[in-house]
C-alpha cells in the first residue's frame, strides 16, 4: 500500500529505476507510480535477476525492500554496489527498526529508509534526489577518466588540500611538473578552479 500524493513530475532528474519487491502488487505500484512521473522504471521480485543482468544496464536509482528471500536488501545492496558505485539506493520496509535505519545510510549507502505503507512525496523526492545525484557521479567519472596515471595521482592530491610544493615534494617532481599538470587537468575535467576540483571528486 502507498499513501498518495499530488500529481508532479520529477523534471530534470528522470532517470532508470529498478523497483525490488517480493510483493508483486506492490513492486508494479511503485514502478507505475516512477513511471507517471517521468522515470522509466522496472519492476523485479527477486534481486537475483537483477544481478545478473545490471552490468549490461546500470540503473540511476533501485529502490529495494529490506525483507526478501534469499537476498535481502541489505546484501542485495552490498552486491550491486560492487558492480556500480554511482547508482543511488533507497531502502522501504514494512518492519522498521532505528538500527536498520542506521545502517540502511552509514553502512550500505542508502539515500532513504521508507516505512511501508510508502509515502508516495518522499519517495519521489528521495528517487529524484539519487537519479541527480547518480548522474552527477557517472559524470564526474568520466569527466576524471581522461585524466592520465600522473595527472590522477596530482588531482587526489589537489582535492585533499595539498599546494603545488607539497606535491611535487609527494610525488617527486618539480613544482612547474606539478603546475603544468593542474593544468591540463583544469582543461580536462572543464573546471576552474581548485573548489570546483573538490567538488568533481564528490
Amino acid at each position: 500500500m502507498m499513501q498518495p500524493r499530488n500529481e508532479t513530475r520529477c523534471e530534470p532528474a528522470s532517470g532508470l529505476v529498478y523497483v525490488v519487491d517480493d510483493d508483486r502488487d506492490l513492486g508494479a505500484a511503485v514502478a507505475r507510480l516512477l513511471s507517471r512521473h517521468g522515470h522509466v522504471a522496472t519492476p523485479f521480485l527477486d534481486p537475483a535477476p537483477l544481478l545478473e543482468i545490471y552490468p549490461q544496464a546500470p540503473a540511476h536509482c533501485i529502490v529495494t525492500d529490506v525483507m526478501m528471500g534469499d537476498i535481502d536488501g541489505f546484501d542485495f545492496a552490498d552486491r550491486v554496489r560492487a558492480l556500480d558505485s554511482t547508482v543511488a539506493i533507497v531502502f522501504m520496509t514494512a518492519w522498521p527498526t532505528t538500527a536498520n535505519a542506521v545502517d540502511s545510510v552509514r553502512r550500505y549507502g542508502g539515500l532513504d529508509y521508507l516505512e511501508k505503507p510508502i509515502d508516495e512525496d518522499r519517495l519521489l523526492a528521495a528517487v529524484c534526489e539519487g537519479v541527480a545525484w547518480s548522474k552527477a557521479q557517472r559524470l564526474a567519472s568520466a569527466r576524471t577518466a581522461m585524466l592520465t596515471p600522473r595527472q590522477r595521482q596530482v588531482f587526489d592530491l589537489l582535492v585533499k588540500g595539498h599546494n603545488n610544493q607539497a606535491i611535487a615534494i609527494a610525488l617527486d617532481i618539480s613544482p612547474k611538473t606539478v603546475e603544468d599538470h593542474r593544468a591540463a587537468i583544469v582543461a580536462k575535467t572543464g573546471t576552474n578552479g581548485i573548489a570546483q576540483l573538490i567538488a568533481l571528486a564528490g
